[in-house]
């Protein structure tokens, strides 16, 4: 190859990298800062094909869609002196890419410097609060100021926080671990409370019905007695109308009775003697001695 071939194709290639490094294409979901030494020419929001200047301009590229911040476990200190590990984060979007490039330019100083300011927002907003409100409905508000306090100082930046969110406000382990002791102790204090109530009620209640069951009782015997009363009155009015309408049958009878009972099957042995009012029948009959 000759020379003056070799120089031409070197020039062919010198215009195809120059060419090629001459045109860059910007995504839909990306905005573009072209370059010149450093220094900021032109901003590019729309996609599409762009010309820029081969060596002497270079492009930075900014993402257009929401960013989320993670932001590092902070420990807070609560009004009522309770420490709280809130776990934050933030969304945001570069709504300026030239401010943003002239103010942090990565995306790590970025984080470095949003973390400060939303770490001194949740201390001025959520230490101001007792706990309760932290965890309670009352989130929501506060962290809406949080929010409003973060994205105006986020504006120096070039960027737009969204929002401002807690996926969790805890307490350190060690308070977490006395707190569940303290519970613990107040239901296990409560729950001796219920079983003396409940022991006291119970004897209160065996109380009441051993009264209950004495008066009864009582009240039974005592009718039963009056019953037994009556029904020996009535057994000894019919005896004794029985014993006037017939007094010998009712003595033979009476005396039969107590024979029979004092003479059973089985061997009896009496000693009494003959002329005893006893054996009246057994001499006569009629019973005359």
């Amino acid at each position: 190859m000759t020379p003056k071939k070799v120089a031409l194709t070197v020039i062919v290639l010198l215009i195809i990298l120059l060419g090629g490094s001459s045109f860059f294409y910007v995504d839909q979901r990306v905005q573009a800062l072209v370059l010149q030494f450093g220094e900021p020419v032109k901003l590019i929001k729309e996609p599409g094909l762009q010309f820029k200047i081969p060596l002497m301009q270079n492009v930075e590229y900014f993402d257009k869609r929401l960013i989320l911040f993670d932001n590092p476990r902070e420990e807070i200190i609560s009004s009522d002196k309770k420490r709280i590990i809130v776990d934050a984060f933030a969304r945001y979007v570069i709504t300026d890419p030239l401010r943003y490039y002239q103010s942090v330019r990565y995306e790590t100083a970025l984080r470095n410097r949003l973390g400060s300011i939303l770490n001194d927002s949740l201390r001025q907003v959520l230490g101001r609060v007792p706990l309760k409100d932290v965890i309670s409905n009352k989130r929501k508000l506060l962290l809406d100021e949080v929010g409003a306090l973060v994205a105006e100082e986020a504006k120096e930046f070039g960027i737009k926080v969204e929002d401002v969110r807690i996926r969790r406000a805890d307490l350190p382990p060690a308070n977490s671990e006395a707190i569940f002791r303290r519970m613990q102790t107040e239901r296990q204090q409560e729950a001796a409370q219920f079983r003396a109530e409940g022991a006291e009620e119970a004897r209160k209640i065996t109380s009441e019905s051993e009264r209950e069951r004495t008066v009864i009782l009582a009240n039974a015997e005592r009718d039963g007695e009056i019953l037994r009363g009556q029904g020996d009155a009535g057994k000894n009015k019919i005896l004794g109308e029985a014993f006037s309408r017939d007094p010998e049958f009712f003595s033979f009878y009476r005396s039969m009775k107590a024979y029979s009972m004092a003479l059973n099957d089985e061997d009896t042995t009496m000693v009494l003697s003959p002329d005893s009012e006893f054996f009246n029948f057994f001499n006569d009959i009629n019973g005359q001695k």
